[in-house]
């Protein structure tokens, strides 16, 4: 794949900020479209499909922070002068061609678009039908974009397949593929892995854990837990889990409180068989596979602890290793919890909504990866390119 100046690309981006500027009212016209088609049982997918003034405006800031940002092609990561007079040097280079699936969110269309545009990639886009208008719009937008500065449209291509085409196509795709970003949930993720063919990356599920140390500011506790569940709950950084230690002061007094400073936010609350004994009206958690799941919606649960040790070994067990946070004054606490705590992003007193992009310094992101490798946390710009070795020689033979 040919290597295009930075030059070039900055200019296909600031084409793509002039197309949705001048196209503002098409955008909404094509959002509404796939907002009165959309049946609204899913209150979460319906608040993410949503493209208002906001939106835009936060599309085009996305593209001027990429535009803004270095190139992250062809950086030196090492350069050696071996023994043997070789000369070895190891530069970051594009993937190739990248697929992303996801529901709902036409902005990931914008952003997810820009990353890979910069860093040297062709993006392929697979949208859920719901958002098939608008979609198609911002595509189109791109397409505009790159002819204004002639280029192939083909470095940016929506996908229109169904479940059982995109089967098929992940099988054996039309062209190379180097990279598949699925996000969304467990079945989109397993889907995803039984039939690529390539490597695949998880943008996995949230299910984010809050556990609240016996040492802590009560206040500020409060505070936190209410931003991290009912801010925004279709965000996959949204809370879902609640751990209180027990030997809290006045814990009784404490865990009534909180239940119902959540009740009256709006929040289904569901308890524990400890938490039960003193929230004798809330529902029980009957189910322990209930733990696993993300909920997004304005929904959580809360159970009771012993320790910092216990609280870790149940996020372990069931958080979607995405983010946790702890609440706490005491410095051994947090640094235990924080450290052998297994997620992308931990918290010491602060929300899980902070694991973004834009919020954590990355910029604009094209997902939160819960895997391992080869990066782990928010996609930015710098985690969209590999590497790639440059050994220079002068008729070197291995003996």
């Amino acid at each position: 794949m040919e290597l295009l100046s930075t030059e070039i690309k900055n200019n296909v981006i600031t084409s793509m900020i002039f197309q949705l500027k001048e196209n503002h009212d098409l955008l909404l016209e094509a959002n509404k479209k796939d907002l009165e088609a959309f049946k609204k049982e899913d209150q979460a997918m319906y608040d993410r499909l949503i493209i208002n003034d906001k939106k835009i405006a936060g599309m085009i800031l996305a593209l001027e922070e990429v535009k803004a940002q270095e190139d992250p092609v062809s950086k030196i990561i090492n350069n050696k002068n071996l023994e043997s007079g070789l000369k070895v040097v190891n530069k970051t280079a594009p993937f190739g061609t990248i697929m992303i699936i996801y529901e709902s969110r036409p902005d990931v269309t914008v952003e997810a678009t820009v990353l890979a545009f910069k860093a040297n990639n062709k993006i392929l886009l697979k949208g859920g039908k719901e958002a098939i208008h608008s979609n198609t719009a911002i595509v189109n937008l791109w397409h505009k974009a790159l002819e204004d500065n002639n280029l192939d449209k083909s470095y940016i291509q929506l996908l229109n397949l169904n479940r059982d085409e995109t089967q098929a196509f992940l099988k054996k795709p039309t062209e190379p593929l180097d990279l598949i970003v699925p996000r969304g949930g467990e079945r989109l993720i397993q889907f995803v892995k039984e039939h690529a063919k390539c490597a695949v990356l998880v943008s996995g599920r949230g299910n984010n854990f809050l556990y609240v140390d016996k040492n802590n500011n009560w206040k500020k506790t409060i505070q936190v837990i209410l931003n991290a569940k009912t801010d925004k709950i279709s965000a996959c950084n949204a809370l879902d889990k609640i751990l209180i230690d027990k030997n809290i002061p006045d814990y009784q007094v404490k865990l009534k409180e909180l239940t119902s400073i959540l009740k009256d936010s709006g929040v289904h609350v569901l308890v524990d068989e400890k938490a039960k004994k003193v929230l004798a009206e809330e529902p029980l958690i009957e189910d322990s596979s209930i733990w696993y799941q993300e909920f997004l919606e304005m929904k959580c649960c809360i159970g009771l602890v012993d320790s910092v040790p216990q609280a870790i070994r149940k996020i372990n067990k069931y958080s979607g290793g995405h983010s946790a946070s702890i609440m706490t004054t005491d410095d051994t606490s947090a640094k235990l919890f924080m450290e052998q705590v297994d997620c992308a992003a931990v918290y010491l007193n602060a929300s899980t909504r902070f694991t973004d992009g834009g919020q954590m310094g990355v910029g604009a992101e094209l997902a939160i990866s819960t895997d391992k490798l080869h990066h782990r946390g928010p996609l930015g710009l710098k985690e969209l390119v590999t590497n790639k070795y440059y050994v220079f020689g002068e008729g070197h033979v291995r003996s």
